[in-house]
């Protein structure tokens, strides 16, 4: 088996476009989705060491996202429409289970996937999940961005380009410029949809979820609090609660968390 390949994939979901990246190779698959208005990329690291040690990593763009389609319907975008994307991935990779995970927005999708389809999964790493106590945080951190990309589409669209002109090849300046590059109609609908709908399983849900997870927090950080991750650990059946030193550990100083994130997936095949 070849754990080193990296194999980029597309294939349609509702009519749209959906783009992935497929790392490593073999049954024991994870699959990773990102933040609110991030893109698979951010997980590139993290999939190419879980590739190095015998997984089969499957990073996805969820819609509006990256490399996949951008429709300007606010209905298209929801926590659990994207976990529905995730479960079509998994139809079409023909996999019957795998570990899913993801940071942020990506953490809730996991959640979303374990209410929907519990069976498919054989563990959920969630990083920085959004619940109760990030909410007011998260509309005063991305309404006026909402606002922007409905009222003033020329600056969305101005910063966009000049994101497109940035030299690409550093793992985090792509990350950035990748965020950068939105699409003012499309960013207000992926925005509205998001804040305006379901944000994660209530607390009654959560607390039928079986499905075994590692749960990462950390402080200093109001749109991630420190208290959603510490609650969702509690209220979960079956978890194990982490705390990072920082926002950014895993992505500046990545060793101790993706030693515990690979020892989690180990024990769950």
């Amino acid at each position: 088996m070849d754990m080193t390949r990296e194999l980029p994939g597309s294939f349609t979901f509702e009519g749209h476009r959906l783009a992935y990246t497929d790392y490593g190779a073999g049954d024991r698959v994870v699959v990773l989705t990102h933040g609110l208005m991030f893109t698979r990329r951010m997980h590139a690291p993290l999939a190419r060491k879980l590739a190095a040690d015998g997984y089969r990593v499957i990073t996805l763009d969820l819609l509006g996202h990256g490399e996949s389609d951008r429709p300007t319907e606010s209905w298209r975008y929801s926590m659990p429409a994207f976990a529905l994307q995730v479960l079509a991935l998994l139809d079409l990779l023909e996999i019957d289970r795998a570990v899913v995970g993801g940071t942020s927005l990506g953490a809730n999708v996991t959640l979303e996937v374990a209410v929907a389809a519990p069976e498919r999964m054989h563990g959920m790493i969630i990083e920085m999940p959004v619940l109760d106590n990030a909410i007011v945080a998260g509309l005063l951190t991305f309404a006026p961005l909402l606002f922007a990309a409905r009222f003033i589409p020329v600056g969305v669209a101005g910063v966009a380009s000049v994101a497109g002109w940035v030299p690409h090849g550093n793992q985090w300046v792509d990350v950035v410029t990748d965020t950068l590059e939105q699409r003012p109609a499309a960013m207000a609908a992926l925005l509205h949809g998001v804040l305006f709908g379901r944000i994660a399983p209530p607390k009654a849900v959560r607390r039928l979820i079986t499905v075994p997870a590692l749960v990462i927090g950390h402080q200093r950080d109001p749109i991630h609090p420190f208290g959603d991750a510490d609650t969702l650990a509690a209220d979960l059946p079956d978890a194990e609660f982490v705390q990072a030193r920082s926002p950014v550990e895993l992505r500046t100083d990545p060793q101790r968390l993706t030693g515990m994130i690979t020892n989690f997936v180990r024990r769950r095949y």
